[in-house]
């Protein structure tokens, strides 16, 4: 079988009210750029019908396959996906977001070659940030934390990423956190590795609530946060 050019890594935590919706949706909007790519939905223990949904998707459209690891965790579902992936560039996406306009500039600037990583900041002075004002305080918080503690330079390590897969593979099998704080991870050490980095400005406007609560995920994102810097401390 020929690897696709892109491939779209998705991850999925108890998406069956939108799972379906979204993909149709990607499909389509996708369909004008005549890319060759596929979609990769990294499930992670869900309760709902969540697989059921994707594999439904899988038998429709050719381009998506899913993978599944057994517990709810963003970054195993995410480095998962990341290293089953099958295509020269991988955009990480989330199923309430499909930001095909970040696709189609990211897209442009890996071919020009003027980064190995795209990042779609949601805090850039251009970008637009419609999800209600405490996470978005949350966010400037949360890089504030990183660009303080772990020498983090740049605005915005959550969210939307494009990458060339072989030069961030390393990067990926480097990492040591997992959940939420991955993201942060892969960047940091990308940074590290002096891998060629692009932030551009998105739009934001999520679909659907938040399946994990704000407020709950404070004690484990510190608790991450400290085990990242003290392994970063340690190492050369």
């Amino acid at each position: 079988m020929t690897s696709p050019r892109v491939s779209f890594v998705i991850p999925i935590f108890n998406e069956e009210p939108i799972l379906h919706a979204a993909i149709v949706e990607l499909h389509e909007n996708l369909a004008p750029l005549e890319l060759d790519y596929e979609i990769v939905l990294a499930e992670n223990g869900s309760r709902d019908g969540t697989l059921r949904v994707a594999d439904k998707l899988a038998a429709k459209y050719r381009e998506v396959r899913y993978l599944s690891v057994p517990e709810p965790n963003y970054g195993a579902a995410l480095r998962e996906g990341i290293e089953r992936a099958r295509g020269e560039i991988v955009i990480c996406e989330e199923i309430d977001l499909c930001d095909v306009d970040f696709h189609k500039r990211a897209l442009q600037i890996l071919d020009a070659d003027q980064a190995d990583l795209v990042i779609g900041s949601k805090l850039l002075p251009d970008a637009e940030d419609v999800r209600p004002k405490t996470r978005h305080a949350a966010s400037l918080l949360y890089s504030s934390m990183l660009r303080v503690g772990l020498g983090f330079r740049g605005t915005d390590t959550h969210g939307l990423k494009a990458m060339k897969r072989e030069r961030l593979l390393p990067v990926v099998r480097a990492c040591i956190v997992d959940k939420d704080v991955f993201a942060s991870e892969l960047v940091l050490r990308a940074q590290r590795a002096d891998v060629r980095i692009v932030e551009i400005p998105v739009r934001v406007l999520e679909k659907r609530t938040p399946t994990i609560n704000l407020v709950s995920r404070v004690p484990g994102v510190l608790s991450r946060v400290g085990r990242l810097w003290w392994a970063l401390r340690s190492e050369p």
